[in-house]
């Protein structure tokens, strides 16, 4: 097998490191805990290198990708967004980028549960009640209530694998579930969760009947008292590429649609930061119009300094959270590609450099840019 050369631009396993370099493949990992600036990603991948193994932080844009023209074999990226490699680039040079699918599913949808009770139930209003020593004796109401998360009504904005996710694991709480998806509606899904939702109430299981359906974006904003995002990132000129039958997604989260939430209602966001618009969110928090928000992820990674999201004005009611979602010992670091992400971004890359799949790369299931091949 020929000694393949691959820089990595963090590690993202030493076990599934070492994987490659028992097949024989010469890999490099950048050694710092910090991105490697983009001069830095150019002059390894000038270099020669067959593979480039990224994450979400990297920018592998059109100069990347050109100067791996005619050399460069595959980027595989320990994520399942990709919005930050150019997909017009890399198909124009040929050159196959994989992606991490499903694996982190259940990871990142139990994580958008917890932060939905840990937002409404007031978890970090508590701890820092008590670790400041400003608990005096208990009172049934005083100095604050939180808001229960069972009989609720969550609004799923997406309903691919990580919504769908969700959905499943909040059957267990009574919601009613509004979804929302501008492109595909899965009705099968549906019609399968509303089958077990009215199983639960005819066996007693449950005290209320409960259900799930597909609404149109003001009807979920108006109506639900939780909403999480579970979107890809779409801006306008990647809904062209698409062929129109995508829609931005881009700002989704903006003055209009937060006025239109209840003032009642929590939004939580493990989708992608520029999904929400985080200077209107932050005014939406100081003026009332909603009663708090959870996010993962933002527009700017790590949240800078000047955030608007950071005033101790809305601390009590934005709960904010280090891109940890899917931040789980197997879902992140296990070599088993049905487990987790770094055996998945592995295993892609073997899969191009190797030729497997009978060396058609439109056949391997890791490959997010199948139509340039």
């Amino acid at each position: 097998m020929p000694a393949f050369r691959i820089f990595a631009t963090c590690e993202i396993g030493s076990d599934a490191m070492a994987l490659l370099r028992n097949r024989g493949y010469e890999v490099e990992v950048y050694p710092h805990p910090e991105a490697p600036t983009k001069p830095i990603i150019l002059e390894k991948v000038k270099s020669g290198i067959d593979g480039l193994i990224t994450t979400l932080r990297d920018p592998i844009d059109a100069d990347v990708i050109a100067a791996g023209a005619n050399i460069l074999k595959v980027i595989a990226q320990d994520a399942v967004g990709t919005d930050n490699i150019s997909r017009a680039t890399a198909n124009k040079y040929k050159i196959p980028f994989t992606h991490t699918p499903d694996v982190l599913t259940d990871a990142t949808a139990e994580f958008a549960f917890f932060m939905m009770g840990c937002l409404a139930r007031k978890m970090w209003s508590s701890e820092q009640l008590v670790r400041e020593n400003k608990w005096g004796s208990w009172h049934p109401q005083l100095p604050f209530l939180g808001d229960e998360v069972t009989g609720k009504t969550l609004a799923i904005f997406g309903t691919g694998r990580i919504g769908q996710a969700l959905a499943r694991k909040c059957m267990g709480f009574d919601m009613n579930i509004l979804c929302y998806n501008p492109t595909q509606q899965d009705d099968k899904f549906i019609d399968s969760i509303q089958e077990v939702m009215d199983l639960l109430y005819e066996r007693g299981l449950q005290k209320h009947p409960t259900w799930i359906m597909y609404e149109q974006l003001d009807v979920c904003l108006r109506e639900a008292d939780f909403i999480s995002l579970h979107v890809p990132l779409l801006r306008e000129d990647e809904t062209r590429l698409s062929g129109g039958n995508a829609q931005s997604t881009y700002h989704l989260i903006n003055e209009s649609t937060l006025k239109l939430m209840k003032p009642t209602a929590y939004l939580i966001n493990t989708s992608r930061g520029p999904v929400v618009d985080e200077s209107l969110l932050a005014r939406a928090l100081r003026e009332r119009w909603i009663a708090g928000a959870a996010l993962d992820v933002y527009e700017k990674e790590p949240l800078p300094l000047d955030s608007p999201l950071r005033d101790p004005a809305i601390a009590d009611r934005c709960r904010l959270f280090h891109h940890f979602a899917s931040g789980a010992k197997a879902t992140r670091l296990s070599t088993d590609p049905d487990i987790g992400m770094a055996g998945r971004c592995v295993q892609g890359l073997i899969d191009v450099l190797e030729k497997n799949y009978g060396g058609d790369i439109s056949k391997m299931p890791y490959v997010v840019n199948k139509e340039a091949f």
